[in-house]
């Protein structure tokens, strides 16, 4: 047995090779890529340009076209394209930002490292982004921007949420970490608020082969502050008007994901053939529920796709409802070797390491709902149909044998 271990933008998970359907291989996902991954590699190691360069720039604007923005400056990670975001709008000290928290911890880690205060709301059931409404309630004189999560790969009501920080002169850093190719109404996620911050982590639907994250804007000021900050605030060489970070995007990463660029939409379609299909095999049964409105008595609801969004699926989260129904199931699922991951098992109003700026008495009921409840089951373009049909019918005894009660 061979146990790899996978990060997800920092989140720990595993899976064994030898699953018979296993949560993502990412051998399996580059296969495809390998001789042209092969080639461009040989191309760039003859080179000499390993920092900075035209893979850099090629990269940037073909991102920035796909996304139907003005500018793209790639960085070292997601989490340092969401603090190079920040550090572009001048958050510091006594600003307070509002983020979800039911998110990876970077969306809040980013704020609290510029010795600033993440403020967290809620969510909605349906979409587990959050909630435009309870924004509005924790807005303060301190508050100077949001950061809604596109979480899961499906973008937050960006529409009202810029309304509400319009009104009160905040700005929106969108967190597009998991939703590269999500669109609202058409429009691509990363291109409505001052900034946007993708991951490229090789878990990701457009996925690199290490560390890797851009931020887009439509604002030039902002693009070109962005830029000296990537590289220790230095315009001219060795002339520093500002104290940046070692942000750099490695050149080798851009030459990898420019190969795989023109096939995202591709892939995309293949989640969401994949997600349509566990609809259709679960979505029937009589303990499964097809929105958070329909789940009064269900075992297991299934993930809602807000209206007018493009829902990209880098992860399929069910709900699964009942007390410790979710770790049963999921030990159900390990024991038949199927894949699967927790996103996430605690708020991140209930960490330890941000009790200095709640308290411990931040209550979010529906943030910690969804923490008991959510498990992600395999949804990657490579995963066979009869590979989801073995899913499902796992889910369906589990659901008909009576341990979800």
């Amino acid at each position: 047995m061979i146990e790899i271990g996978v990060v997800i933008r920092g989140e720990s998970c595993s899976f064994d090779a030898s699953m018979s359907v296993p949560l993502l291989n990412l051998a399996e996902h580059n296969r495809p890529y390998q001789d042209r991954m092969r080639e461009a590699f040989d191309r760039f190691l003859a080179s000499g340009q390993y920092i900075g360069g035209d893979q850099v720039t090629l990269f940037e604007k073909e991102v920035a076209s796909y996304l139907g923005v003005s500018e793209c400056v790639a960085v070292s990670s997601g989490t340092d394209a969401l603090l190079l975001a920040l550090m572009a709008l001048d958050v510091g000290p006594g600003d307070e930002v509002i983020c979800p928290s039911f998110t990876f911890f970077a969306t809040a880690g980013v704020v609290h490292r510029l010795g600033a205060k993440p403020v967290f709301a809620e969510i909605l059931e349906g979409s587990f982004n959050m909630d435009p409404e309870d924004i509005e309630h924790r807005i303060t004189p301190r508050t100077k921007g949001i950061i809604p999560v596109h979480l899961f790969g499906q973008m937050a009501n960006i529409g009202r949420i810029q309304a509400i920080a319009d009104k009160h002169g905040l700005f929106v850093v969108e967190d597009a970490a998991q939703a590269i190719g999500a669109r609202h109404n058409g429009k691509h996620a990363g291109s409505f608020g001052a900034f946007g911050a993708f991951s490229f982590y090789p878990t990701k639907n457009l996925s690199g082969l290490g560390d890797s994250g851009l931020v887009s804007t439509n604002d030039p000021k902002l693009a070109a502050k962005a830029r000296i900050l990537r590289v220790h605030g230095m315009d001219p060489v060795y002339y520093h008007s500002h104290v940046g970070g070692n942000f750099r995007f490695d050149p080798i990463q851009g030459a990898l994901l420019r190969i795989k660029l023109p096939d995202l939409d591709t892939s995309i379609g293949l989640r969401q053939e994949r997600a349509a299909r566990y609809v259709s095999r679960l979505g029937s049964h009589p303990a499964v529920a097809l929105s958070c409105e329909e789940a009064a008595g269900k075992k297991l609801v299934l993930p809602e796709t807000s209206p007018g969004n493009a829902h990209t699926f880098n992860q399929f989260t069910i709900r699964v409802r009942g007390e410790g129904a979710r770790d049963r199931l999921a030990a159900q699922l390990k024991a038949a070797g199927i894949g699967h991951g927790i996103y996430y098992p605690l708020g991140l109003h209930q960490q330890e390491c941000f009790r200095c700026h709640t308290g411990g008495a931040v209550s979010l009921p529906i943030t910690e709902a969804a923490c008991r409840e959510v498990l992600s089951i395999p949804i990657v373009p490579e995963i066979k149909l009869e590979q989801i049909d073995e899913v499902c019918d796992r889910i369906i005894g589990f659901l008909d044998g009576g341990n979800a009660a």
